[in-house]
């Protein structure tokens, strides 16, 4: 064309965790049986949503507003039941103009990343959830600015790695936490998140807390609200939604709480682009901000709940016996969210290692792939697992890391497959391991 189009930051935009899946529709027509472990939908994985959600549902429906607008920032008594909640447990303190609605946490991270100025970066966690690393990249029209997950510390954050960043890139205006983690399953202690804060106080920041999984913990584990921590002074944006806890993935529902945003008149101006863009839009989707506070205060919601993280703690148990003995791997107990990472020792892929794959057609498809020393070594190992096994898992490098491994769900709802896929990887990975 004759005038460039493209946006500084397009080559930052992948989302591999859906990529893989044209891959895996492609094998599938070739007859290989796919088992999708790659992305965190509950219920394509056979959740089943109760009756008396379903019911609720109905009965919005049925309500004439559930088919208006919504105010900008979202339905007044449901931002007002959230307020609540959260003031509830104590810390800072927020009332219902806090709360701003977006279609989904995506809509809400690339509005809080897309607003900012072009030079003023987030640190992101590494690993770190896709849509959070490629909107801060794509920002920025550069590589995202990470600090380390430490696989030998339970994936917890280096916060000498943090304080490093800042000092030497001057740029660093936030750092963005998800805890419960994703792509790791991490839950992070209170002591951390504190002097994650810290930081942010000492070096005049603003923080991002992701906490989507924040009721989804197991193990003996419990996260800390980050409104628990916070304190007067550091402002902040704490994002959840429905899509993972009750489940509901296709309302596209989340939110972002602002901490202490009127103690900075430059960050109370940021939320106000943001609100503003939200404006432009005119609202969110109105009928799952409605259903929201009926279904939690509905008194089934608690067994619920604690039913489905059960189950995600038995098979996170499973899951690490299965694999923490597998030679090569470093491996952690997954204690919140529904993923699980895993990573290989450094140096031990290569470009030449193979699983056999019978179907001469489904092989070639995959040399095809996997050809060329820019594909990442875990990508070729992910893409040889699924032609080989039907497993569909997601290259750790592509969570914006050095590391090596792949992330998979906890979702399966049959033990006895959930047990034996993950018994296949692990014999696909020695197996891997041997082959060159």
């Amino acid at each position: 064309m004759r005038t460039n189009i493209l946006h500084i930051g397009a080559g930052e935009l992948n989302y591999e965790i859906r990529n893989i899946v044209m891959v895996g529709e492609r094998l599938q027509k070739m007859g290989v049986p796919v088992n999708w472990e790659n992305i965190g939908d509950p219920v394509a994985k056979g959740e089943e949503v109760p009756q008396w959600m379903k019911d609720i549902v109905a009965e919005v429906v049925q309500e004439d507003g559930a088919y208006a607008y919504s105010p900008t920032k979202g339905v007044v008594a449901t931002r007002e039941y959230i307020a609540a909640e959260t003031n509830r447990l104590g810390g800072a303190q927020i009332d219902a103009e806090d709360v701003i609605f977006f279609n989904g946490l995506g809509d809400a991270i690339s509005k809080v990343f897309g607003f900012l100025k072009r030079t003023a970066r987030v640190v992101v966690p590494t690993p770190s959830y896709t849509t959070h690393s490629s909107a801060e990249a794509a920002h920025a029209g550069a590589e995202p600015v990470t600090y380390i997950l430490d696989p030998n510390h339970l994936w917890y954050p280096d916060l000498e790695d943090i304080e490093n960043h800042i000092k030497y890139n001057p740029a660093v205006a936030g750092i963005l936490v998800i805890n419960p983690d994703n792509p790791t399953g991490a839950v992070y202690p209170a002591d951390v998140l504190r002097a994650i804060v810290d930081i942010c106080e000492k070096n005049d920041l603003f923080l991002i807390c992701d906490e989507i999984y924040q009721n989804m913990t197991y193990n003996g584990t419990t996260s800390v609200p980050l409104c628990t921590v916070i304190g007067d002074k550091v402002p902040a944006l704490c994002m959840r939604g429905i899509s993972k806890e009750m489940p509901w993935p296709g309302a596209r529902c989340g939110w972002i709480e602002v901490y202490n945003g009127h103690r900075d008149p430059m960050f109370e101006c940021y939320v106000q682009s943001i609100v503003n863009a939200k404006m432009l839009e005119v609202c969110s989707t109105t009928l799952p901000q409605m259903v929201f506070p009926r279904i939690k205060q509905h008194p089934l919601y608690p067994e619920y709940l604690r039913q489905r993280v059960e189950r995600y703690e038995r098979y996170s148990n499973i899951a690490y016996d299965t694999l923490k003995n597998v030679k090569g791997m470093l491996v952690n107990r997954a204690n919140g969210a529904f993923y699980m990472s895993a990573a290989f020792e450094e140096g031990l892929l290569n470009h030449r290692q193979t699983l056999e794959i019978r179907d001469d057609r489904v092989r070639a498809i995959v040399e095809e792939l996997v050809d060329g020393p820019e594909v990442e070594p875990d990508k070729r190992f992910v893409y040889y697992l699924l032609a080989a096994t039907g497993i569909c898992v997601v290259p750790l490098s592509s969570f914006a890391t050095e590391l090596h491994g792949f992330r998979i769900t906890l979702l399966e709802k049959d033990e006895k497959r959930f047990r034996a896929i993950f018994n296949t990887i692990a014999e696909s990975i020695q197996r891997y391991l041997c082959s060159a």
